[in-house]
């Protein structure tokens, strides 16, 4: 059940980013990556929401901080690097 409900609010942040945020590719998604209230944005190709290792990403920055950026688009509180990890392993 918890897992539908994560799934669900990932859902509503994705479509208000890509109903908001006008400068975001087709078929990407803004991330903004960084522990400090100075993030850095990125754009993630949509498909990577279907992989556990960026699943596994999400679910922590949910459980943690929650993800919802006022500028839409979703909002990791976690290293660069590590988030860099985290993508090179899905490419």
């Amino acid at each position: 059940m918890a897992f539908l409900m994560s799934l669900f609010a990932t859902k509503q942040i994705i479509r208000r980013s890509f109903t908001t945020d006008a400068s975001t590719p087709r078929g990407f998604l803004a991330v903004y990556v960084g522990e400090t209230l100075k993030k850095k944005r990125f754009f993630v190709p949509v498909y990577y929401l279907s992989k556990p290792t960026f699943q596994a990403l999400l679910t922590k920055a949910e459980d943690e901080f929650g993800f919802d950026h006022p500028t839409g688009g979703l909002s990791l509180r976690c290293d660069e690097a590590f988030f860099f990890a985290v993508t090179d392993q899905i490419r």
